[in-house]
């Protein structure tokens, strides 16, 4: 277990914000279902980028790294047809690379495949999967509705339904593998689509390597069969989600200038921007990096439906802003790499915070400082983050056990809390 001590300070300096998460999932996977070579740019390996790629090796596609410009860059020769090289497919503790593989390994129908994880991802839910399978009299297995889940079958065309506030990541797996099936598909959402900015970003990859969806008001998805990926060179985009950390950073401490996010972005997670100013936040936006100067925030109402992995770093902003602030819509949240609802709530309370948990969603009294104790990541990346962006409000020093949580989405967080100023220590130190 790595711990970290950080001795409250304000960051200031630029950050390379890294290429998205979410986006670098969906090229990967499109680029090896497009018979042909694509080049993916700007790709960090975290564990959950690392699981979709060796997901996708053992369906027989060639990716391997390769020198651009003297950029390393990904090298993928996709396959028109997948053939299981692995039965096993290690999604560590990767939800996208977990729920995004599953139809896909229902295109070849002969071979079993077994899926497995580690950490909290054994136990969230597939039900969505499940209920296709019964429909389709595809074999499953699992243990007690956990993980390993073995599965054989051949997916075919037809109607899917679908919840629309359980996770986007079911609708995008079928996304993938509908467009490869002889006839035509419809996806048909069963209750309010959430986190629609991620079914935006599966859509727009998809188009960009040659598949078509119709999108109908996002209550059903039309998707033609007999389609063909298309081969491209393709570069990930920074990533939202994860310039969150660093745009609250220098709302509460001083003055950070992120760089690699592009402002057009599909990303949901862009209204990172729209919330921090609407708290009261100095943001500048410029072509090519957004600049955020020291802030007197103020609590206001955030709806998380369509942007739940901003959720710990909104508490961390709510904790410093002046009134309340309420999030609400956030039910989803608590099915996780752990109930961030609960872990974001139980951290900050224990540091001077004032978080009431509700059901859906939290009430967090504003305070100017907060106090330094002994936290934990919950084994979660983005907790992990949110409470050493906290660090800052603290008036003593603030020790994260489980730190190297942030390895899941963000290899070089630490790396980078240092270079913009962080005064941290890693487990050479006492816990009294």
């Amino acid at each position: 277990m790595q711990k970290i001590k950080i001795c409250p300070k304000n960051l200031k300096g630029s950050v390379n914000i890294p290429p998205s998460k979410s986006l670098a999932h969906r090229a990967i996977i499109a680029a090896g279902l497009a018979k042909g070579e694509s080049i993916i740019e700007n790709i960090s390996y975290s564990k959950d980028i690392i699981a979709t790629i060796h997901g996708m090796k053992n369906f027989g596609v060639s990716i391997n790294e390769i020198y651009k410009d003297d950029d390393k860059v990904l090298n993928v020769k996709g396959v028109s047809r997948i053939e299981i090289k692995n039965n096993i497919i290690d999604c560590i503790e990767s939800g996208s690379t977990l729920r995004f593989l599953i139809p896909i390994a229902l295109l070849q129908g002969d071979k079993e495949v077994t899926f497995i994880g580690r950490g909290k991802l054994p136990q969230r839910p597939l039900d969505e999967y499940y209920n296709i399978f019964h429909k389709e009299n595809i074999f499953y297995q699992n243990e007690k509705g956990n993980l390993p889940l073995r599965i054989k079958g051949q997916l075919k065309s037809g109607e899917f339904y679908l919840k629309g506030d359980i996770s986007s990541q079911f609708i995008t797996g079928l996304m993938f593998a509908l467009p490869l099936l002889n006839g035509d598909s419809k996806i048909i959402i069963t209750s309010k689509l959430e986190s629609k900015g991620y079914v935006n970003l599966t859509i727009d990859i998809l188009n960009k390597f040659g598949v078509k969806v119709e999108n109908n008001l996002y209550k059903e998805f039309y998707i033609k069969g007999n389609q063909n990926y298309i081969s491209r060179n393709y570069k990930v985009e920074g990533d939202f989600s994860q310039g969150a950390f660093w745009i609250v950073a220098g709302a509460i401490g001083e003055e950070i200038i992120c760089k690699n996010l592009n402002i057009n972005s599909l990303q949901g997670d862009k209204e990172i921007i729209n919330i921090i100013k609407s708290m009261g936040g100095n943001i500048d936006i410029n072509d090519d990096f957004v600049k955020v100067s020291p802030s007197r925030l103020k609590g206001i109402t955030i709806d998380a439906s369509e942007i739940p992995d901003l959720v710990p770093i909104l508490a961390v902003a709510g904790s410093v802003s002046i009134g309340v602030t309420k999030i609400i819509n956030a039910k989803r949240v608590r099915i996780k790499e752990c109930d961030r609802l609960h872990a974001i709530a139980c951290e900050l309370n224990k540091i001077g915070g004032e978080v009431e948990e509700l059901e859906d969603g939290l009430i967090i009294k504003g305070n100017k400082k907060l106090k330094g104790d002994v936290v934990d990541s919950w084994n979660d990346h983005r907790i992990a983050m949110a409470l050493a962006v906290a660090s800052i409000a603290c008036e003593e020093p603030l020790i994260i056990n489980n730190s190297e949580a942030v390895e899941k989405s963000y290899p070089n967080f630490w790396e980078e809390f240092k270079n913009v100023g962080g005064d941290m220590e890693i487990n050479d130190f006492d816990i009294k």
